[in-house]
């Protein structure tokens, strides 16, 4: 079999900020990966597609099978404009998806954006569906993205993501140890977009605010906290269980934001090593109060790199991941997700090319 080097990797987090597509060249050597980014590139969901996403768990069996496939009619429509740009055809498509349903205690994990819809428009074989091995095999199907962490970024001592959700991975002895810490962006863009805005750009509003002490005591007791890895997050726990003790307080938004900023960034500085070189990545690094207050809250060193790899690390990780899964090579690890054992993650459409 061939042995591909090209991938566009595709992520839509929860953060509902756009559709990331990262183009990558990958080579190996003795066991050694490295990686290129050709291009990447995020675009903006338009309001309609941001509200249908943000509502998608919603809706009726019918109505979320119909986003399914025009999810991935917008995927496949941006990826064949990035192949245009770029000139070169790649060898596969790896594809997260978009998050719908999160609940691996029930056995089950939902991504929307259609696998075979993506191949069949772009004429591209599409890797997909990489979560739900894991779970079958007992793990949380989350975080994936440690096995990108172990093998491409493996000067650093820990690698911190700060998406919709805050999450963290690093070596502890022989194995890969990650987990959801907490909520980061979900929140936070909830009540900044009530304000009018689609994010709190560099955490200005949340700087202005005060923070509402009987409320930060609240959320540190939330029991999600004191669970043992692993473990991991959902929007669900953030409707459930996070936003009924804010919508319990009178407070203004300022406040609850600045509130919520001092409480993720202290429960990630709980979290970090007590030292070395912690890697940032994700769209929470471009909010400087935020980064402020969890160096406040740690010892650790942190390490903001390039704007593309604090913007595009889990589209590259998730090329990534498909290239694996290509090769026959395990891409999840039961160490971080809690399963029975390593597996090579992730549904294949096969193009013919006869």
């Amino acid at each position: 079999m061939k042995q591909p080097q090209f991938v566009i990797g595709l992520m839509s987090g929860t953060s509902l900020d756009g559709l990331d597509l990262a183009f990558c060249q990958f080579t190996e050597n003795q066991g050694v990966y490295c990686y290129e980014v050709v291009a990447a590139e995020e675009v903006p969901y338009s309001d309609e597609l941001r509200s249908r996403l943000g509502r998608a768990h919603l809706l009726s069996g019918f109505e979320l099978m119909r986003l399914d496939q025009e999810f991935a009619q917008f995927c496949a429509q941006e990826v064949n404009l990035l192949i245009g740009k770029v000139g070169i055809t790649p060898d596969f498509i790896a594809s997260h998806g978009h998050t719908v349903f999160h609940a691996p205690e029930l056995g089950f994990t939902t991504q929307i954006g259609n696998g075979g819809t993506l191949a069949g428009l772009t004429g591209i074989p599409v890797m997909c569906d990489f979560r739900s091995l894991d779970v079958a095999l007992g793990g949380q199907g989350a975080p994936l993205v440690p096995i990108g962490d172990r093998l491409l970024f493996s000067e650093y001592d820990a690698c911190l993501n700060l998406g919709g959700i805050a999450n963290i991975s690093f070596e502890d002895g022989a194995k890969r140890v990650a987990y959801d810490i907490s909520l980061c962006n979900i929140p936070l863009n909830h009540y900044a977009r009530q304000m009018g805005y689609p994010f709190d750009r560099e955490g200005a509003i949340a700087e202005k605010g005060r923070i509402v002490s009987p409320l930060i005591i609240q959320l540190q007791k939330l029991k999600y906290y004191k669970k043992p890895y692993p473990k991991s997050l959902g929007r669900e726990w953030f409707e459930q269980v996070f936003l009924p003790i804010l919508e319990e307080k009178e407070a203004s938004s300022e406040d609850l934001m600045a509130t919520i900023t001092e409480h993720i960034a202290s429960v990630i500085g709980a979290n970090l090593p007590d030292q070395g070189k912690v890697l940032v990545t994700g769209g929470g690094a471009f909010n400087s109060f935020l980064m402020k207050r969890i160096a406040a809250h740690t010892q650790s060193e942190i390490c903001l790199p390039d704007e593309q790899t604090i913007k595009f690390k889990e589209a590259i990780v998730f090329a990534f991941l498909g290239y694996l899964r290509w090769r026959q090579e395990d891409n999840t690890l039961a160490s971080v997700t809690g399963a029975t054992q390593d597996s090579a993650g992730g549904a294949i459409y096969w193009i013919s090319k006869k």
